[in-house]
């Protein structure tokens, strides 16, 4: 066994519900980033020609599983589950300490918002971000009862097999590179850093065709100007980047236009970013039709001690039950893109993986 241990720093406040919901360090998601990333590794590492019942197998006799049907054990029994060989443990457990929303919330433009005169309303930047973790109650404020600060830390102690060795120390760089852990991750709450934080990650990019040709997120994509990495100019502190992040993101949906409302028979491009979308339903999808979004957010720290904000993009097909067609996924993904590129409100980098 090979034993490391690494420091967790988060770099924006947390979101890590316990069994109250109140903000809690724990070892579980950290043991669910690395099986995330560790996919992504392994994808990588097949040149992306992945059997996925294959790596299914390696994955559970790695990580453990309840689920595999021709698993024995050492004197070829059947066996119906096994525990992990990779074992995690973190210094504290403690609840996270923001009790309140303290930092001032600043309000953003949302062109599709209006008040009950019918003229349009500011948001909160976090609350725009957060909603879900945070509500409104006479200004933005913690739905439960309490969310880990940034810039606390733990350490967290990995064991893990020699042989695996090589694929669990590509997922550990681009857990540093990209992770993000808990509620609303997606949009950079829940960042972190582990480790050496100016680490280079491994390439782990397939071109967006490619991509688009599999129904799980298992590379960052690639285009014809590079890796779908972008990044934002560098920020004092994460509040003030949060409100960055949340322009670029309410400046990409809005750039798609809606032409119909509710229970519309056909998706329109809009649709295909993320969905549900407010107002904007498919009567052709299952009412419990969920798409996460594709392009994830990340906060990190930068060389000098401030933070940037990086976008990247994981694309993959969506369930077959969408009934998408790769071309238009294609297409409308490519105009995200080019919009990223030519971002005017906040200067965006394209960045190598």
């Amino acid at each position: 066994m090979k034993i490391k241990h690494l420091t967790v720093v988060f770099n924006a406040p947390t979101f890590l519900g316990d069994a109250t919901q109140s903000g809690r360090w724990r070892t579980p998601p950290f043991k669910a980033q690395l099986r995330q990333w560790w996919r992504i590794a392994y994808a990588s590492s097949m040149r992306f020609l992945v059997n996925v019942q294959e790596m299914r197998d390696i994955e559970g006799h790695l990580f453990g599983h309840a689920w595999l049907e021709n698993d024995t054990d050492d004197n070829h029994q059947k066996i119906a589950a096994r525990k992990s060989e990779v074992r995690l443990r973190l210094s504290r457990w403690d609840q996270g300490q923001d009790k309140q929303w303290l930092t001032q919330d600043p309000p953003i433009r949302h062109p599709n918002v209006h008040g009950r005169d019918g003229k349009e309303k500011p948001v909160g930047a976090h609350l725009y971000m957060g909603y879900g973790p945070l509500t409104f109650q006479q200004g933005t404020a913690l739905k439960a009862n309490a969310a880990i600060q940034a810039k606390e830390s733990a350490e967290l102690a990995l064991a893990y097999p020699d042989k695996h060795a090589p694929l669990i120390e590509q997922a550990l760089l681009l857990m540093n590179a990209y992770g993000t852990v808990g509620g609303r991750s997606r949009n950079g709450w829940g960042s972190y850093s582990i480790g050496d934080a100016q680490s280079s990650s491994p390439s782990a990019t397939q071109s967006l065709e490619g991509c688009l040709r599999h129904d799980w997120p298992h590379a960052i994509g690639s285009d014809d100007n590079g890796a779908l990495i972008w990044k934002t100019n560098a920020h004092k502190d994460w509040a003030s980047l949060m409100k960055t992040l949340a322009n670029i993101k309410i400046g990409l949906r809005t750039n798609f236009i809606f032409t119909t409302g509710k229970n519309t028979p056909a998706p329109e491009d809009r649709h295909w970013l993320s969905y549900p979308v407010t107002n904007h339903s498919v009567s052709s999808w299952d009412g419990n039709a969920r798409l996460p979004n594709q392009l994830r957010f990340k906060i990190r720290p930068t060389a000098d001690g401030q933070l940037e904000g990086v976008v990247f993009h994981m694309p993959h097909l969506p369930p077959t039950s969408f009934r998408a067609d790769p071309r238009r996924l294609l297409s409308v993904w490519q105009q995200v893109h080019q919009h990223l590129d030519q971002h005017a409100a906040q200067p965006l980098t394209r960045i190598a993986a």
